[in-house]
C-alpha cells in the first residue's frame, strides 16, 4: 500500500474543500449573514491542513487499483466530515451526526434530509447544501484530475473508482484531458440551465442554487415544498435538465465530435428514454382522477417518474397519496436509476440491459444447449469479465440492501418506511414512501440507523467496491 500518495491526494482534497467553502462565505458576506464566518473558519483550517500535508511529497507514484479505491473512499469521507462542521458551528444543525448525514446526502447527490424547515436557513447555508450536489455530481477526484498537474498511470484508477457505471473508459488518450472534457460539458449544462431559469423568472441566487441541485441530480431545494411552488415553466426546465443529466456524458462528447451513429447505437440511451416514456404514461393514466385532466396528471406523473429515475428527488406533489400501482412503478424506478456515466445513481440502465440479456441467454442455452451466443451491447461484444462484474455487483447490491433494511428495522418503523428509506439512500434518490415520503424527512431515525444510511449513500455513489475495499483487512496489509 502506497500510503504516501494517498496522504498527498487527501491533502489536495482538503485544499479543494477549503476553496469550495469560500463560496458560501462570499454568499454570506453579500447577504450580510453572520453564519458566513463559520465557513471562512473551516475553509481556512482546511486550506492550511491541505497546504501542510502536500509539503510531504509522495515517495513513489506507483499507484494500483487498491490505492485508487482507498483514496477515493477516504476522500469522500474527509469531504463529508469537514463539510459538516459549518452546520454545527452556525447552530443550524446542532448534532454532528445529523450534520454529517446532511453533508453525505448532499455530496452523494442523494437529497434525503433531516431538516423539517429549510426555508429558515441562512442563505449561505442553503447555498452550501445545494452546492454539495454540484461538487458530488461529477466527482471531486475527477475535478482534481482535471485541474491539478497530476500525472502517471494511476490517474485512471482514481477515475474508475469514482465514476459510475459497469466500465469506465477514456474519451481521449490522456485521463487528464478526459476529466477536463467531462467537466467542460458539466459546466456548460450548468450555465445553460441557469440562463433558462433566469429567463423563466427566477432570481440569480435561486436559479444558480436550484441548478446545482438539478444537474447534480441531487434534490435539495430552497423551499419546504420542493418544486411544487414553482411555475410550470420552471418545473418544465427542471424536467428537461433532469433528463439531460441522467444521460451518460459520453453521449454529449460523441455529439461534439460528430459521431451520431454511435449515439443512435446506444441501447442504454434508448432503454432509458423508453422507460421514462412508458412509465410516465402508465402513472399519468393511473392518477388521472386526482387531477383536473389527463394532461395535468401526465405532467405531474412524468415529473415524478423523471425525478425518481434520474435519482434527483424533486417533487411537485405528495406521491405518497397516489394509488399503489403508481407508487410501485416509482419504487422500481428507484432501482433502475439513470445511465452509467451520468450524475444519476441507481443500479444503472446499462446493468439492467446486461442482466436482462443474461437471463435471455440462459433460457436460450436450456433450449439450445449446443449453441454459443456472445452478448452484445451497443454493437460491441461484451467481455466475460464485464458480465461477471455486473452479476457480482448485483449480488453485493442485494446483500447490502437486505442487511441495511434489517438493521434500520431496529427503530421499529413500518416496513414501507424502512424498505423505501434504504432504497432511496442506497440509490441516491432522497425521498421514499410513508414516513420518508416527499413531505417527510429522516430526522426520526436513530443515530445508528443514520450511520447505516450514510454508509448506503456512500456505497451507492461509489459503486459499492471502493467503500467495501476500505473495510477489508487485507487492504491494509503491506
Amino acid at each position: 500500500m502506497n500510503y504516501s500518495i494517498i496522504r498527498y491526494i487527501l491533502a489536495r482534497v482538503l485544499e479543494f474543500a477549503g476553496l469550495f467553502m469560500m463560496l458560501p462565505f462570499l454568499v454570506g458576506v453579500i447577504f450580510g449573514e453572520r453564519q458566513c464566518w463559520a465557513y471562512l473558519f473551516v475553509a481556512s483550517v482546511s486550506l492550511l491542513a491541505g497546504f501542510l500535508g502536500k509539503q510531504f511529497k509522495p515517495k513513489s507514484k506507483v499507484f494500483f487499483a487498491k490505492e485508487g479505491f482507498v483514496t477515493v473512499s477516504l476522500s469522500w469521507l474527509v469531504l463529508s466530515l469537514v463539510g459538516a462542521v459549518p452546520f454545527v458551528l452556525t447552530g443550524e444543525i446542532p448534532s454532528y451526526v445529523d450534520a454529517v448525514f446532511e453533508t453525505v446526502s448532499g455530496l452523494t447527490t442523494t437529497g434525503g434530509t433531516i431538516l423539517g424547515d429549510v426555508e429558515h436557513l441562512a442563505r449561505c447555508t442553503q447555498f452550501w447544501r445545494l452546492f454539495t450536489h454540484w461538487i458530488g455530481g461529477m466527482g471531486v477526484l475527477v475535478l482534481i484530475l482535471a485541474v491539478l498537474p497530476l500525472s502517471g498511470s494511476y490517474n485512471m484508477h482514481l477515475m474508475r473508482a469514482e465514476s459510475p457505471g459497469p466500465s469506465v473508459g477514456k474519451l481521449v488518450p490522456k485521463v487528464k484531458n478526459t476529466a477536463r472534457i467531462l467537466y467542460q460539458i458539466y459546466i456548460a449544462i450548468t450555465l445553460l440551465e441557469i440562463v433558462a431559469l433566469l429567463i423563466a423568472g427566477l432570481p440569480l441566487y435561486d436559479a444558480a442554487t436550484m441548478t446545482f441541485s438539478t444537474v447534480g441530480t441531487g434534490g435539495f431545494g430552497l423551499l419546504n415544498s420542493s418544486a411544487a411552488e414553482y411555475s410550470v415553466a420552471v418545473q418544465t426546465i427542471f424536467m428537461v435538465f433532469m433528463v439531460l443529466c441522467g444521460v451518460s456524458f459520453n453521449i454529449y462528447y460523441l455529439f461534439l465530435v460528430k459521431k451520431p451513429k454511435e449515439v443512435l447505437q446506444s441501447e442504454e440511451l434508448r432503454t432509458y428514454l423508453g422507460i421514462i416514456a412508458v412509465s410516465s404514461l402508465l402513472v399519468g393514466f393511473n392518477i388521472r382522477e386526482g387531477f383536473a385532466g389527463f394532461g395535468e396528471a401526465l405532467f405531474h406523473g412524468a415529473f415524478q417518474v423523471i425525478s425518481i429515475m434520474t435519482t434527483t428527488g424533486f417533487s411537485t406533489c405528495d406521491f405518497n397519496l397516489w394509488p399503489a400501482f403508481s407508487r410501485m412503478i416509482l419504487f422500481l424506478l428507484m432501482i433502475v436509476g439513470a445511465c452509467a456515466g451520468s450524475t444519476g445513481g441507481g443500479l444503472k440502465v446499462s446493468r439492467l440491459v446486461v442482466l436482462a440479456k443474461s437471463v435471455k441467454n440462459e433460457i436460450s442455452a436450456v433450449i439450445h444447449p449446443r449453441s454459443i451466443k456472445k452478448m452484445h451491447l451497443d454493437g460491441r461484444v461484451l467481455s466475460e469479465k464485464v458480465i461477471h462484474s455486473i452479476r457480482v455487483y448485483f449480488a453485493i447490491y442485494m446483500g447490502i440492501y437486505l442487511m441495511s433494511v434489517l438493521l434500520i428495522s431496529l427503530d421499529n418503523f413500518s416496513f414501507e418506511t424502512n424498505a423505501s428509506a434504504v432504497m432511496a439512500m442506497f440509490n441516491n434518490i432522497g425521498p421514499g414512501f410513508d414516513m420518508v415520503g416527499p413531505m417527510g424527512n429522516f430526522a426520526a431515525f436513530s443515530n445508528f440507523s443514520k450511520c447505516v444510511l450514510m454508509f448506503d449513500m456512500l456505497a451507492g455513489r461509489l459503486e459499492l467496491l471502493p467503500l467495501l475495499v476500505v473495510f477489508s483487512i487485507k487492504t491494509w496489509k503491506k
